[in-house]
């Protein structure tokens, strides 16, 4: 039987600290999600003056890289490269950039999805986040 590494509650908190301090730094308003690797919202923090929008945007971009095992901007940048086809894709509604796989020993444990600035800027925020674990 194989192991594999999950994530715990002090893990998650660190992402999200890192993750906030990365938004806040720059003065972006976003919301954070971090979902486990069956896309399982674990945290949702929707900073001060972030878009209600965003709090459904974001899980939806953790969701899609937890599920996906790869950054939600793949997805995007294949649909934008016609294969619009992709869009029917069952249970991925975040197909767009902000969602990071968490990569632990080449297995993902989760993802971190952010939104509420530049597409760039939300995967810069969730890379910082996950950067936390070291």
């Amino acid at each position: 039987m194989q192991t594999k590494s999950v994530l715990t509650l002090s893990d998650v908190r660190a992402i999200a600290q890192a993750a906030e301090a990365e938004a806040q730094a720059n003065g972006w308003a976003v919301t954070i999600a971090i979902v486990d690797d069956g896309g399982h919202l674990l945290w949702l923090q929707r900073l001060d003056g972030a878009a209600p929008l965003s709090a459904h945007i974001g899980p939806a971009k953790a969701r899609t890289a937890a599920l996906g095992r790869r950054d939600s901007k793949v997805y995007e940048d294949m649909i934008n490269q016609g294969r619009t086809s992709f869009l029917s894709a069952p249970t991925l509604e975040g197909m767009l950039e902000g969602g990071v796989p968490i990569l632990v020993d080449g297995q993902c444990v989760g993802a971190v999805g952010v939104s509420g600035v530049k597409s760039s800027e939300d995967a810069q925020i969730a890379r910082a986040g996950i950067a936390a674990l070291g």
